[in-house]
């Protein structure tokens, strides 16, 4: 019988190769919580009672979702409610006359050329400016007023000085933004709390900011 089993052929079998996917080729986003659950079905055949099934995928989204990415999303989403098409650039002149008519022009001792300068060093004349601090505060609107004190986002316990939303700062037409601009006035630093203004505006001839406008 050894020798029978030595004189036996070998059997050798070939698998098939695994095709690999093509890099090239389309891939189609495969879901966590699906394998998971596929995983869970198969491990434990018909034992797996489909309640275990659904604990674990609440423990994966909560694993995967944390609160701080959800914060981080609806931040986002704030900062994009308002539309493109609503969103303004004002003209140097134009500015100046709409700050005219709401009667910035000498207010708290400051000329309608402080205010254009301002406007111009902060956000450039674009009412939907939004810029974002190391802090997690925001600088919001033509005028860059910063979410910290002066208005309200998704951040609790803030002071809302000027009882708005942030939001409201990004308005084309400026009121809500003006109103809170003229409160940060009032403090006794006046303009000087914008660095910008400070930078570039302050103790300079600013005639060529309101040259050639029309009121």
């Amino acid at each position: 019988m050894v020798s029978a089993l030595r004189e036996a052929p070998l059997i050798r079998v070939h698998s098939s190769p695994v095709s690999s996917p093509s890099v090239s080729g389309s891939r189609r986003p495969v879901s966590c919580l699906s394998s998971q659950s596929s995983a869970l079905s198969q491990s434990g055949g018909g034992s797996t009672s489909a309640a275990g099934i659904e604990a674990r995928s609440r423990a994966l989204r909560r694993r995967w979702c944390p609160a701080g990415i959800i914060l981080l999303a609806l931040i986002s989403l704030l900062s994009c409610l308002l539309p493109a098409s609503e969103a303004k650039v004002y003209g140097r002149c134009e500015l100046a006359r709409v700050l005219h008519d709401f009667g910035l022009d000498g207010y708290r001792g400051y000329s309608l050329a402080d205010w254009v300068c301002l406007a111009y060093f902060t956000s450039g004349f674009n009412t939907a400016a939004v810029d974002h601090e190391a802090d997690g505060s925001t600088n919001n609107g033509i005028f860059q007023i910063n979410s910290r004190r002066w208005c309200r986002n998704l951040t609790p316990n803030v002071p809302n000085v000027c009882q708005m939303y942030c939001s409201d700062l990004l308005n084309p037409n400026l009121k809500d933004t003006v109103i809170c601009a003229m409160k940060i006035t009032q403090e006794p630093q006046g303009l000087g709390y914008w660095e910008a203004w400070r930078h570039h505006c302050q103790g300079k001839d600013l005639t060529e900011w309101v040259d050639g406008c029309d009121f």
